[in-house]
């Protein structure tokens, strides 16, 4: 790996980072910003030698310095890497902003802290957590302790998206280097910009060579097929569509290493009529337009129970056509760009769709004009929608953008027969003022994650993940520091 010459790193835009080296090299793609349309960069692609290298630079860490450290020295590499992304923290905002285009008061409010916070929480969770458990000798009266001990995975390829690009990187690095792993990292072609500055901060506070690497490009017959094909990875922790995931899936079966997907959403919201209607419709709004629609968490179906729907639906619609699309820096904006234009077409097909299947549109529908260089982005009105049955596609797929179609039932064995019937289980929000209701429905629902009277209320140590096509496994907290690491039996003989 001495072929490889650190490049400068001030200003100079994505690069991939392999063997504590950065790298320019590869065939470049443009770094669209999808607030005005323009070119704001370029971006280096990395070819399959170059994700072989950082393979085996991770390898190599594993072997040295970074696979003897401890976990108290992991801890406080952790907590190392925080400070140094706190230290930056406007830099972060403004690479996250430029190649998202959100506000950048939710990357300031949500995007960067929480990623500072990932690596905060596991260092703190993994100083607690003991890397030994130990048993009384077995009752059967053979003469021998039991004892259980666990070790790194090895080698983890992690793959994240572009909606929340800071905040999922670290969701799965974080707990990937706690438990001892070398990371080889690939972010999303659309938003490689924060991981590269994580990449910078890991070299500034002296995280071992190799046991972080970053390397940039496509998925299909790219950076990601290499990577998470390639035979020395020994697990992939994905966030992204399911088809993805399935992809990944047929890759890695043949070495049967093992996965963490947390993939889509078509996620369910049901309104009571008992409800508190003002906190149903604000947290319907927020659930379905926060980051344009684009989080894996956002309510598309909303359920209402039919004494409230009419009234329902026209406080939704009123609510969506006040909100503000604008620049990321500009104080008022609420909402922001689609992160492409191929993911705006997507969206539009889908708005199109909606009408040829008979939806009635109560807000949006179509392309906002402003008049100015936010003509030139990937804008798209937040939209409601009614009139569609259970088996329209529109009600059945994920659009991942910022839509709800809003439908009547009449009674709590309806609302959950609707909210079941989905491919997809990851979220789902449930409103009202009775706590029976509550606690009865929300077991009752085929989703990964449930919210009574609020939306993304996150405490870092609960479960995380989904059912059905929208994910395998759990993260967060011990979930997440258990799938990064195996536990081993030792049994000695007394």
């Amino acid at each position: 790996m001495n072929d490889v010459q650190p490049a400068p790193r001030q200003g100079q835009g994505p690069a991939h980072y392999v063997g504590g080296r950065f790298d320019d090299s590869g065939a470049r793609f443009p770094l669209v910003s999808p607030a005005d349309g323009t070119v704001i960069g370029s971006v280096p692609e990395a070819d399959s030698v170059t994700v072989d290298r950082a393979v085996r630079a991770a390898r190599e860490a594993l072997a040295g310095p970074w696979g003897d450290t401890t976990a108290e020295e992991r801890c406080a590499v952790l907590r190392r890497i925080a400070d140094g992304m706190e230290a930056r923290f406007e830099e972060f905002v403004a690479a996250e902003v430029a190649d998202t285009g959100k506000p950048a008061s939710l990357a300031r409010s949500v995007d960067i802290p929480r990623g500072i916070a990932n690596f905060r929480a596991y260092a703190d969770l993994a100083w607690g957590r003991p890397e030994q458990s130990f048993a009384t000798p077995t009752p059967d009266g053979a003469g021998a302790l039991n004892y259980t001990v666990r070790r790194p995975l090895g080698v983890v390829a992690v793959v994240s998206p572009w909606n929340l690009p800071l905040l999922l990187l670290t969701w799965k690095v974080a707990p990937a280097l706690a438990a001892g792993n070398a990371v080889v990292a690939k972010p999303s072609e659309l938003t490689p910009s924060t991981a590269t500055l994580l990449a910078e901060v890991m070299d500034e506070v002296g995280v071992p060579a190799g046991a972080f690497n970053l390397v940039h490009g496509f998925g299909e017959n790219s950076a990601g097929a290499f990577l998470t094909a390639h035979p020395d990875v020994d697990a992939v922790a994905f966030t992204g569509e399911s088809a993805t995931g399935t992809a990944i899936m047929r890759a890695t079966a043949e070495r049967l290493a093992p996965v963490s997907f947390e993939l889509g959403g078509k996620n369910a919201g049901i309104v009571f009529a008992d409800a508190d209607f003002e906190a149903a419709v604000e947290g319907t709004v927020r659930s379905s337009f926060t980051n344009a629609g684009q989080v894996c968490l956002c309510t598309e179906r909303v359920y209402v129970e039919r004494g409230i729907y009419d009234d329902f639906v026209q406080a939704v619609a009123e609510r969506t056509r006040e909100l503000r699309l604008g620049l990321p820096y500009e104080d008022d904006t609420q909402m922001g760009p689609l992160v492409s234009a191929l993911h705006r077409d997507k969206v539009l097909g889908y708005y199109r769709l909606a009408t040829e299947e008979g939806a009635k549109i109560h807000a949006g529908g179509g392309v906002p004009a402003f008049g100015d260089e936010r003509d030139g982005g990937f804008f798209v009105e937040p939209t409601v929608l009614t009139g569609l049955g259970q088996d329209a596609r529109v009600v059945r797929e994920e659009i991942f953008g910022p839509v709800c179609h809003i439908a009547p039932f009449d009674d709590e064995a309806e609302a959950v027969r609707l909210a079941n019937d989905s491919p997809y289980g990851l979220a789902a929000t449930v409103w009202t003022t009775s706590l029976s209701r509550a606690h009865r429905v929300a077991p009752r629902l085929h989703s990964g994650v449930v919210w009574v009277n609020c939306w993304n209320l996150r405490d870092l140590r609960t479960p995380f993940g989904g059912v059905k096509a929208s994910g395998i496994g759990r993260e967060g907290g011990e979930h997440s520091l258990d799938f990064f690491s195996e536990p081993v039996n030792v049994c000695v003989k007394l």
